[in-house]
């Protein structure tokens, strides 16, 4: 089995920062791709930022030059590092992981809540 850990969350004021962190454990030693989505309130879920194993990212441009991803591949953890956060930035956040033969696996999510 795989699990996904997310930690880091919480409320904050608009411009303030979070860091997310989440670690991967289980069967898979190492995940292709590991991220972050988020779902806002009323919204469907949507890419903020995903890294390959060899450092490719993909980035929302809504978080561009605000968040900023990385992984620590030996440990299967991936973080995120969110600053100048602004009030449309509250959502809940979940980690996200692809293993061999593309299989997606996810957190359980965790809540950033950025007030005005």
């Amino acid at each position: 089995q795989v699990q996904l850990v997310e930690s880091g969350g919480g409320l904050v004021q608009a411009g303030g920062s979070l860091r997310l962190s989440c670690v991967g454990s289980g069967s898979i030693l190492r995940f292709d791709v590991m991220g972050w989505y988020r779902q806002g309130p009323g919204k469907q879920r949507e890419l903020v930022a995903v890294m390959t194993s060899g450092g490719g990212i993909n980035m929302a441009d809504s978080v561009k030059g605000r968040f900023t991803i990385s992984r620590d591949n030996a440990k299967n953890r991936v973080y995120l590092q969110m600053n100048s956060l602004k009030p449309e930035d509250t959502a809940v956040y979940y980690c996200s992981s692809t293993g061999p033969g593309a299989t997606s696996y996810w957190g359980q999510g965790i809540q950033v809540t950025v007030s005005s």
